[in-house]
């Protein structure tokens, strides 16, 4: 189709008008499909400006940047206005190289996949830069609820989100094509890749057998960083107990594990001989492993880690200290420089985080886990290198206090949705005040508790023994697909020279 040339000043409102609509598909608003719509319009304008000057690309990209990152990521706010306004500045310049690479990409021939390619490096980048990246708001996060949700069991993440934006590309040759046949084909093409959906299998990899688990959500005892050391702790020890007195009326099934969240305790029972027996009584009298989420001291006082420790009524077993700490949020980048900018990174954050080095794949009691903390599920190396290690079922850690009352717990829950059909197993997410629950390998939430409240979680998973096509094949066809983004542009620049 020959595309409408634009100038700047149709060009740059309806790229940040088409950021916005984007950003729709995500709680709180949840329109599905919205981001096809939106990413269809900015193919469209990125076709309409390939005369146009780098200057003019470059500012569409950012002002659609910005239109998506200001309302998807609102929730930064709970943090501090500071943080929401660097995070979406931050994310909205990435989309400034990926929308010139993607005027360059539609100039080519079987345009829509390179585009598609074009996507995929631009989330690639976004995960992975800086420090650890952010990959929230991929398009493949907007499956969820679709049928092309399937997609994410064969294609993985990244393929997924190519697949979204080749229907993308399809609906404009529908709405803008150049003549009855081209519409027609592109119209069947989405119906192809619908269709295709709907057939794909989801569900389990390999039944190996259930296991009874137990998730409590102990609650926080008021607004974040207001709550005195040690509170939260004691209110998931209350709900423990409240468990154990369940589990001795007949109420609740013996379970054969017990999660708790990130953050459940803020005091190291390695070095705190009180909080230590407390969790090992626990244990006792539930007569299962408890796996105990905490800030646990680091190898200097200035350091910390976010881990999930497997206790017994014999004290520590397995470990997993979280892969990817938030940078800002659980550890300060260049502090002493950051310091003098946001003076209350050393009250907020006084001890760094340090990354762990090990796959979340740990053993409790006779199953192998796979642990994840909190935004480490956005992150598909994650996710993966624990089902490497032999993760029969998938536990999601999190404690999203600071987000009370946003729609960060909504749009997390969806991602560990996804990796469940990905993954082809059981998710449960034990979250200090929610949103704590459990999801088939289907996508399907099964049982969520009630926010903002103490309560406890009791469900039967299936476990699994085999693996994905998303997990063989996942991590090559990113690599591919990167590839063949940054060749797009280098070879849609060379056609246009």
């Amino acid at each position: 189709m020959t595309p409408r040339r634009l100038g700047w000043k149709a060009a740059w409102p309806a790229a940040a008008a088409l950021g916005v609509v984007s950003s729709f598909n995500f709680d709180p608003v949840g329109a599905p499909f919205a981001m096809v719509v939106g990413v269809a319009g900015l193919i469209g304008v990125a076709r309409g400006l390939s005369d146009a000057r780098k200057r003019t690309v470059a500012v569409a990209g950012l002002l659609y940047g910005l239109g998506f990152m200001g309302p998807l990521i609102w929730w930064m706010n709970a943090v501090s206005q500071g943080a929401y306004i660097g995070l979406v500045l931050a994310e909205a310049l990435f989309f400034v190289p990926i929308m010139l690479a993607l005027r360059a990409a539609v100039r080519l021939r079987a345009w829509p996949l390179w585009g598609a390619a074009v996507w995929v490096a631009g989330e690639w980048a976004r995960g992975r830069f800086p420090f650890t990246g952010f990959p929230w708001g991929r398009f493949a996060h907007t499956s969820i609820d679709t049928p092309f949700s399937s997609y994410a069991r064969l294609v993985a993440m990244p393929g997924t989100s190519a697949v979204l934006f080749v229907v993308a590309a399809l609906v404009l040759i529908v709405v803008l094509g150049p003549g009855v046949r081209a519409r027609a084909a592109a119209g069947a093409g989405v119906a192809a890749l619908l269709g295709i959906g709907v057939l794909l299998p989801t569900g389990i990899a390999g039944a190996d057998g259930t296991r009874q688990v137990a998730l409590v959500q102990g609650d926080v005892p008021g607004v974040f960083l207001t709550w005195p050391r040690g509170e939260i702790f004691d209110l998931h020890v209350a709900e423990t107990a409240r468990l154990v007195e369940k589990i001795r009326d007949g109420d609740v099934p013996q379970p054969d594990m017990v999660l708790w969240p990130e953050n459940a305790t803020d005091i190291d029972p390695y070095h705190d001989e009180l909080v230590r027996s407390q969790i090992e009584n626990l244990s006792a009298l539930l007569k299962a492993p408890i796996l105990v989420g905490g800030i646990f001291d680091g190898p200097t006082v200035e350091t910390a880690r976010n881990s999930g420790v497997v206790w017994t009524a014999d004290g520590p077993g397995d470990r997993y200290d979280k892969l990817k700490p938030v940078p800002f949020g659980e550890y300060v980048p260049f502090r002493k420089q950051a310091g003098v900018i946001v003076n209350r990174l050393a009250r907020d954050i006084p001890r760094d985080m340090l990354p762990g080095d090990q796959p979340g794949a740990i053993t409790i009691g006779d199953t192998r886990i796979g642990d994840t903390i909190c935004y480490d599920i956005a992150y598909d190396s994650v996710t993966r290198r624990a089902v490497d290690g032999g993760a029969q079922l998938m536990v999601v850690q999190t404690s999203n206090a600071a987000f009370t009352g946003t729609s960060q717990p909504e749009q997390q829950w969806d991602i560990s949705r996804l990796r469940a059909i990905e993954t082809g197993r059981w998710v449960v997410v034990p979250s200090t005040n929610g949103i704590s629950g459990v999801v088939d390998p289907s996508g399907r939430s099964v049982e969520r508790a009630p926010l903002h409240q103490p309560a406890t979680i009791s469900a039967k998973v299936t476990l699994a023994s085999g693996t994905t096509p998303a997990l063989v094949i996942g991590r090559y066809l990113e690599w591919l697909l990167v590839a063949g983004g940054f060749g797009a542009w280098w070879l849609g620049t060379r056609r246009r020279r």
